[in-house]
């Protein structure tokens, strides 16, 4: 069972580390981490990061989470809050002992941290990794499109801290390579993104092979605590402390939003004429389908503008070497589907164009928010094309405001190159499952996945 300690006035004041490396200090609290006793080995990794203040999300979360107090936050990518649950679950399983087990190799994993996606889970081990670094806690990866026998032979050496997407767990899980038993902190990240790629039964699925809520410590965050999100918390969580960071502006006050209302055949135009005008550092050019991202780039890479792609059906070594050049500054541009809109630490993306509308207000939060990270300022550009206008209300009334219009000047249309010969597509596929959580192995009668994942 959980320990029950008492939350005492130095027990509020704590710190945790920001493995986003580019917060800036304008975005962290006055709460201090040395007014707080973590063990010596997770401060030792905290300091070495050299950071030393709470942002919002973490100064709310970790006074709960830290006293052993199921927590469901509401907080945007980009706040710490992979750091806040991080150092909770690894201050959890230093204080608190495992159940002795049978024998040392195989141990099953005490800790399981769920993401919906396999570039969200590689960001969280890796910085799992960093804050662990010191603590003895191993800890393992798992998502789909990677090497079941790589993945089985971790499982088999033991892990403390498993993290992964749902498909693939599900996979090893139902081949009795991995055991739930002794899952002492679940997370659960991204929960609002769960429900949109079709995860939760998935979820669900793996929630109720583990050990009851009350003998275990549950963190769940979420961009929006919407009702969905709230009632998979009182259900499998115990009595969660529902807390919000950052909720009074959906939108940061430091993106300059606008939209343009091109004709279709104008949005290809329209977009190099940006491009060219504005001349982006690093930007992400968000579209609804997998065949446009492959349009859109090819048209970019035929008027001298490097571009890659990222989408569900990118093998996953192709997606990984795209994130990197992009995030050296390698590769200034990347066109992608809503898989990229969620949880990947990429830095000082300076504008977000909106070639596609999103087709509801949280996507177009989420992927508007890819700029304007960590204090920084950002530009929202927009196309409400024929197509897509119609979703233009509802994201109006989800963000409470409207967005500023301007108007598709002739002069700025780019008279566009051609690209020649068939799309370029990626030398294989990945499978179906893998472009969220990965694995051929799924609950049964598990939700659709998101088609343009």
């Amino acid at each position: 069972m959980k320990p029950n300690l008492h939350i005492g006035k130095s027990q509020h004041l704590l710190i945790s580390v920001m493995l986003n490396f580019t917060m800036s200090q304008t975005h962290v609290t006055q709460t201090p981490f040395s007014a707080f006793t973590l063990p010596d080995s997770l401060k030792q990794g905290i300091d070495e990061a050299g950071f030393s203040h709470c942002t919002e999300i973490q100064a709310k979360s970790l006074p709960l989470a830290l006293s052993y107090v199921d927590i469901a936050a509401q907080s945007q990518t980009g706040t710490g809050k992979t750091a806040a649950f991080l150092i909770a679950l690894m201050d959890y399983l230093l204080k608190v002992p495992s159940p002795p087990p049978k024998q040392r190799n195989g141990q099953p994993p005490r800790a399981l941290v769920l993401a919906p996606t396999r570039e969200l889970a590689i960001q969280i081990h890796k910085d799992a990794v960093q804050l662990g670094k010191y603590t003895g806690l191993r800890m393992g990866l798992i998502y789909g499109g990677s090497s079941y026998d790589n993945q089985r032979a971790a499982l088999q050496e033991g892990i403390d801290v498993l993290i992964g997407t749902p498909g693939r767990i599900i996979d090893l899980f139902k081949q009795s390579v991995l055991g739930l038993q002794a899952i002492q902190v679940l997370v659960i990240d991204e929960a609002d993104r769960m429900f949109d790629l079709g995860f939760i039964r998935d979820l669900r699925y793996l929630i109720r092979r583990m050990p009851p809520p009350e003998k275990r410590l549950s963190m769940l965050f979420s961009a929006t605590l919407s009702l969905r999100v709230t009632e998979l918390a009182y259900e499998h969580m115990n009595n969660p402390r529902l807390i919000k960071s950052g909720a009074a502006a959906i939108v940061a006050d430091n993106i300059e939003e606008s939209i343009y209302f091109p004709a279709s055949d104008e949005k290809i135009p329209l977009l190099l004429g940006l491009i060219k005008d504005i001349n982006p550092k690093r930007s992400l050019v968000f579209v609804n389908t997998k065949h446009v991202a492959d349009r859109v780039a090819r048209y970019l890479q035929a008027n001298h503008i490097e571009a890659g792609v990222l989408s569900g059906d990118i093998p996953q070594n192709k997606r990984m070497s795209v994130l990197k050049q992009f995030q050296q500054g390698t590769l200034p541009i990347i066109v992608a589907t809503d898989v990229a809109a969620r949880g990947l630490h990429i830095p000082n993306v300076s504008h977000v164009f909106n070639f596609d509308l999103p087709q509801d207000g949280e996507s177009y939060v989420h992927r508007i928010g890819r700029t304007a990270r960590a204090g920084m300022h950002g530009t929202a550009i927009s196309f409400g094309c024929e197509d897509y206008v119609y979703s233009l209300t509802e994201i109006e009334e989800f963000i409470g405001h409207k967005i500023p219009a301007k108007a598709v000047d002739p002069g700025l249309l780019a008279v566009p190159e051609k690209p020649h010969g068939p799309p370029t597509r990626p030398a294989g596929r990945a499978r179906r499952s893998g472009g969220g959580g990965g694995g051929g192995g799924r609950a049964k009668g598990a939700g659709r996945r998101h088609r343009n994942a």
